[in-house]
């Protein structure tokens, strides 16, 4: 069993700052990439940002430049640092994790925290 909790959503006003930590635990072998999807109300989850184990990180095109994702592996910890936000970010946050057991790899989720940026 794989949990995976979130934490720093809140609200802030636009032009503001808010850090997201997500911390994976349980039993596994390593962790793969790790990544921050978000869904607003009314809209599909999209991917915000991730991090493989090894690589290059990813970003979606609207949060380039203001958004950045960091991985403590020692700490099996992402992190999303978010700068000049804006209203449009206003979501729930989800934290995922691709761990593998021994020689399977599947996808952990977390419950989400939310971030309200106003204007």
């Amino acid at each position: 069993q794989v949990h995976v909790v979130e934490s720093g959503g809140g609200l802030v006003q636009a032009g503001g700052s808010l850090r997201l930590s997500c911390v994976a635990s349980g039993i596994f072998n390593s962790i793969n990439a790790m990544g921050w999807y978000r869904q607003a109300p009314g809209k599909q989850r999209e991917l915000v940002a991730n991090i493989p184990s090894i690589g290059s990180t990813n970003y979606a095109d609207s949060v380039k430049g203001r958004f950045t994702i960091s991985r403590d592996n020692a700490k099996n910890t992402v992190y999303l640092e978010m700068n000049s936000l804006r209203p449009e970010d206003t979501a729930v946050y989800y934290c995922n994790a691709n761990v593998r057991v021994i020689a399977t790899s599947y996808e952990a989720w977390g419950q989400g925290t939310l971030v309200t940026v106003s204007s």
